[in-house]
């Protein structure tokens, strides 16, 4: 179920990131920047997590599970920030993020 979400969640940004890069969706001129800088702490931290589970002893789901945690959860907030901004309605207009 948690990868499931993942995924959801990892698509939903990239649908609402090729939106905003074709002109339709508002995002900030510094999105392809954000969305290349936010990859290696989430990686990162998954990795941190994964490798204490199965440090631990834990079994291979609860490992998988630990490094998808983080990532689900940028994923999530990404997707969150990214729908707030909505359409572009205005042609050069930009909501304060």
């Amino acid at each position: 179920m948690k990868l499931g979400l993942l995924a959801t969640e990892a698509q939903s940004v990239v649908a609402y990131r090729l939106l905003g890069f074709s002109g339709l969706w508002s995002v900030q001129p510094s999105e392809s920047i954000r969305m290349v800088a936010e990859k290696t702490p989430a990686f990162l931290s998954g990795w941190w997590d994964a490798s204490q589970a199965w440090g631990n002893g834990a079994p291979p789901e609860a490992v998988i599970l630990a490094w998808a945690e983080p990532l689900e959860e940028a994923a999530r907030e990404n997707r969150q920030r990214l729908a707030r901004r909505g359409p572009k309605l205005h042609l050069g207009i930009e909501p304060e993020d």
